[in-house]
């Protein structure tokens, strides 16, 4: 088996900046949601609400940063110019929606070890939409790393009896019973649904939004399509808000006292944080390795609900989690590059010269190298 192609997965000391804080933020979001749930895994504060506010204090940052090097007339200018973009990110926005408030509900029915493993039956998805989308055929090996992941995320919910005992503890306490939640895997229920609903909108939105960062809007700044992203994101809250009456006592004074808590205000900006840092990271990388440092945030992730809520750590987690890492070690011996498509014509356009030159020509030009190497 070859070396690891770290090149190729990070091509710049940025990259490996913006994979680190990608993963690090995503591990502190489950954290936080969970530590701001009440002893029934309910909330105190509207969820869709505080999803909203999110969404306008991403707008407000991505419109501080672009007017940093930029004026606010070319804000304006550049949004209205780009409106058919904004039109577009419409159904990232959308998808994004859905799964941002989906993410609550399933983290007060789940750990946050077993729903970032359940999350990861994107993969599969994600690989088929990337070949439908980018026409970047994944090799056998790739699809094996693909494959094993997602049957190392399936290990999680066989019992291999280590929860037998704390099972008939919890069920023992009535009270615990009623509060304890899935630390083992899904059944066929409702938040089976749930989860596979959340899935498939991380993969549609992920793989769509990194097609118009590298394609429809690959001219325009970064930071104008976070505007346009945000935008729509507002408008789909609002309708939600909307839709479920709730409209007005959503900014309520109790309800904004119970979210600007500081314990669920930290959401707002670890949230924000993941949203900057996930448009940035479908940029330069891609939804491939976005799949594979979701994977890899399940240790951290285990480790850290083990020190503050004390949910044990199962076999069948250890299993999940090595297996896991064994696929991301596949995946990194020959990962997907996808590059924008300036950068990637320009690539093409190097090889084709290349191509075109004779042998003489490659003579000559080794030649003039030596004499410049020497009269240096």
């Amino acid at each position: 088996m070859g070396k690891t192609n770290w090149k190729e997965l990070f091509p710049t000391r940025t990259s490996v900046f913006i994979f680190i804080a990608y993963m690090s933020l995503f591990v502190a979001q489950g954290i936080f949601v969970t530590a701001s749930q009440e002893k029934n895994n309910s909330y105190k504060y509207d969820t869709v609400t505080l999803v909203l506010l999110t969404e306008a204090l991403k707008l407000i940052v991505s419109c501080i940063l672009y007017c940093r090097e930029n004026t606010a007339q070319s804000l304006v200018t550049n949004v209205i110019k780009g409106s058919n973009v904004l039109m577009l990110y419409l159904v990232p926005a959308a998808l994004y929606c859905l799964y941002n408030n989906l993410a609550f509900h399933n983290l007060s029915v789940f750990d946050p070890t077993t729903y970032y493993l359940l999350l990861q039956f994107r993969v599969v998805i994600t690989g088929i939409l990337f070949q439908i989308i980018f026409k970047k055929y994944l090799t056998s090996r790739q699809w094996i790393s693909l494959i094993l992941l997602t049957l190392g995320c399936m290990i999680k919910q066989i019992n291999f009896g280590d929860q037998e005992a704390i099972s008939n503890a919890s069920a023992n306490d009535k009270d615990e019973a009623i509060i304890t939640k899935n630390t083992v895997g899904f059944d066929l229920s409702i938040n089976a649904v749930f989860i596979l609903i959340q899935t498939i909108c991380s993969c549609l939105a992920g793989v769509y939004n990194e097609y118009l960062l590298k394609n429809n809007g690959q001219d325009i700044n970064i930071y104008i399509q976070n505007v346009f992203m945000y935008l729509d994101s507002i408008l789909c809250n609002g309708l939600i808000l909307l839709v479920q009456g709730n409209i007005l006592s959503a900014f309520t004074i109790e309800n904004l006292a119970e979210i600007f808590r500081p314990h669920v205000f930290i959401i707002m900006i670890n949230s924000c944080a993941v949203g900057i840092i996930t448009s940035f990271f479908l940029k330069y990388l891609n939804s491939i390795l976005k799949t594979f440092a979701s994977a890899l945030e399940l240790l951290f992730t285990a480790v850290l609900c083990r020190m503050f809520f004390s949910i044990p750590i199962y076999i069948n987690t250890v299993l999940s989690i090595a297996i896991v890492s064994i696929s991301v070690y596949l995946y990194s011996q020959s990962p997907v590059v996808n590059l924008p498509k300036s950068d990637a014509s320009s690539k093409r356009d190097f090889e084709d010269r290349r191509a075109l030159l004779t042998e003489e020509d490659e003579d000559d030009i080794l030649q003039m190298h030596e004499v410049i190497i020497k009269k240096s």
